[in-house]
């Protein structure tokens, strides 16, 4: 069964950067997309950015220039750079994954302060 697990979000001041780390277990191939979503509170759940198995990525328009994700299917893990953040990046950060159906981690917070 395949689990994924989110770590690294905190709470951060406006400006600053973070670095999400989402591990996966239970999966013998790679995934066709390996990515992040968010929900902000009192807001539905968004992409945020995701890498397909080739090495394309989609970001959301607001991140773009300052998010960056990046995947190791050698250990099974899908990372997001996050620079310059804005209060309004504050949510919870899923881990996402596809190989045939989708598969979540249980989020990880990350606050921005301003």
């Amino acid at each position: 069964q395949v689990q994924l697990v989110e770590s690294g979000g905190r709470l951060v001041q406006a400006g600053g950067s973070l670095r999400l780390a989402c591990a996966a277990s239970g999966s013998n191939f790679a995934f066709k997309l390996f990515g992040w979503y968010r929900q902000a509170p009192g807001k539905q759940r968004e992409l945020v950015a995701v890498v397909a198995y080739g090495g394309s990525t989609t970001y959301t328009d607001s991140v773009k220039g300052r998010f960056t994700v990046s995947r190791d299917d050698t250990r099974d893990m899908v990372y997001l750079q996050m620079n310059s953040l804005k209060v309004e990046d504050t949510g919870i950060y899923y881990c996402y994954a596809q190989r045939g159906e989708d598969y979540w981690g249980q989020g990880t917070p990350v606050t921005v302060s301003s």
